[in-house]
C-alpha cells in the first residue's frame, strides 16, 4: 500500500515515501521575505491581540462548559460504534510561526484512516496539496453526522483555551500540506490558526484550494475585532446549514 507523508512531532520532521526526512520549520514563513513577497502584514497591534486573546479564553471556556453534554454524548457514540478505536484524533498541524501543535478533533474516520489515505489520493477532489473527498469511505456513520454538524471540531475549543489556536483565523493545515503551500501564501503562518475564518462561512469544501488561500489572505488584510466578531456570527448559520461540510 502506498504510504503518505508522516510527521513526527518530537523531531519536527516530515518523512516522505522516498525515505527523505525534512524538518518542517525550515520551510516555515520567515521575516521579512515572505511578508514582503505577499504584500500583506498581519495586525500585530496590542489593542487587537490582547482583547482577542481575552475573548478567546472567555468564549472557549464558556463553550466547553455549556457543550460538555454534547461532547460526552459524542464520545460515547464513537466508542459504541468502534469500542477499540480512540475517541479523539489528535493531528499534527502547522501553527503560528511554523510551530507545530496537536489539533484536537473527535475521530470521525476509521482507526486506520491515515494508512488508507495513500490508496485514495487518485480520488482527491480538491486542487492544491490538500486532500478532500465528498464521500470519503473512511468516514464512519457517527463521523458523517458529527462532520455535517461540525461537532467533530468542538475539541479544538481546548486548543483555543490554551492559546494554540484562536476562535477566528486561517485553518491549520496538516504538516505536509502546510509545507507544500505556495510561498505567496506562507504569510498565513504569521497568524494564529483558528476554528473559523472566511473559508468556513463561504462554502468550505465547495471552494478550491487556491481560492481558499486567497480568502485567508483577505482575512489577514482585514483583521480587526469587529471583523472577527462578524465572522463568528456568520459561522452559526453556516454550521446550522451544514454549508460545504462533508
Amino acid at each position: 500500500m502506498q504510504q503518505t507523508q508522516q510527521y513526527d512531532l518530537n523531531t519536527d520532521s516530515v518523512t516522505y515515501p522516498s525515505g527523505n526526512v525534512v524538518r518542517y520549520r525550515s520551510h516555515a514563513a520567515k521575516e521579512p521575505d515572505v511578508l514582503a513577497a505577499a504584500g500583506i502584514k498581519p495586525n500585530t497591534a496590542p489593542l487587537y491581540l490582547i482583547p482577542k486573546r481575552l475573548f478567546d479564553i472567555a468564549v472557549s471556556g464558556a463553550a466547553l462548559l455549556l457543550l460538555s453534554p454534547v461532547m460526552l454524548l459524542t464520545a460515547f457514540a464513537i466508542k459504541v460504534e468502534d469500542p477499540k478505536g480512540a475517541v479523539f484524533y489528535n493531528a499534527p498541524r502547522g501553527g503560528k510561526d511554523g510551530v507545530p501543535f496537536l489539533c484536537r478533533k473527535f475521530r470521525s474516520m476509521c482507526s486506520n484512516a491515515d494508512q488508507l489515505k495513500g490508496s485514495l489520493m487518485a480520488e482527491n477532489e480538491m486542487s492544491g496539496p490538500v486532500f478532500k473527498m465528498a464521500h470519503d469511505p473512511r468516514v464512519t456513520r457517527v463521523g458523517h453526522f458529527i462532520r455535517k454538524a461540525s461537532i467533530d471540531e468542538l475539541p479544538q475549543l481546548v486548543n483555543v483555551f490554551v492559546g494554540e489556536m484562536s476562535l477566528v483565523g486561517p485553518r491549520p493545515l496538516p504538516i505536509a500540506e502546510a509545507q507544500a503551500v505556495d510561498e505567496a501564501y506562507k504569510v498565513r503562518e504569521k497568524v494564529k490558526p483558528g476554528i473559523t475564518c472566511i473559508w468556513q462561512v463561504s462554502g468550505r469544501n465547495d471552494i478550491d484550494f487556491d481560492d481558499w488561500m486567497k480568502l485567508d489572505m483577505e482575512y489577514i488584510q482585514k483583521q480587526s475585532l469587529w471583523f472577527d466578531l462578524k465572522l463568528l456570527l456568520k459561522t452559526v448559520p453556516a454550521v446550522l446549514n451544514s454549508r460545504g461540510a462533508s
